[in-house]
């Protein structure tokens, strides 16, 4: 068993080290990348003449200090340059907006500061009332297509 391993142990190090690779390229979150790289390590072991328990050691050894060194600074380094801007969902909660058509808890419609149209109705933590048109309201949900609204604060002149 010992001679098998010895002569052909390689193969099942690249087979290891590929198959990582393609986990990884499905997952894009770098822990494969670097089991693969520590089963390089591994690799490297055997050919040098390792026996197959100091190889095994050696992959897991250079994987785990990898995944705990190297992964979260190449995480870091990858976010760096992300843009931090709000979009889609995200960008609407909090805007503000008109009230075009009356808004209670069973619709109505709002122009929002963006310049999109929502069908919207009250959120059901504020007093249920009719919000007239011309009215400020407050974004604090989207429900499907439906933005969840809270009339906004009226200023004291």
């Amino acid at each position: 068993m010992d001679a098998f391993v010895a002569d052909y142990g390689w193969i099942v190090w690249l087979a290891l080290i590929l198959l990582f690779i393609l986990i990884e390229v499905v997952t894009l979150e770098l822990t494969f990348l670097m089991v693969a790289l520590g089963s390089v390590g591994g690799l490297v072991a055997g050919l040098l003449g390792a026996q197959w328990w100091l190889q095994l050691v050696v992959a897991a050894v250079l994987a785990v200090v990898l995944l705990f060194a190297i992964k979260p600074r190449l995480l870091r380094a990858l976010h760096k340059g992300s843009d931090p801007s709000r979009s889609n969902i995200d960008a609407l909660l909090g805007i503000d907006g008109r009230v075009v058509s009356s808004v209670d808890a069973d619709g109505g419609q709002v122009r929002l500061a963006n310049g999109e149209t929502w069908t919207a109705r009250l959120a059901p933590v504020t007093a249920q009332r009719v919000v007239e048109p011309g009215e400020r309201v407050l974004v604090t949900a989207i429900d499907g297509a439906t933005a969840v609204v809270v009339p906004a604060e009226r200023s004291v002149s």
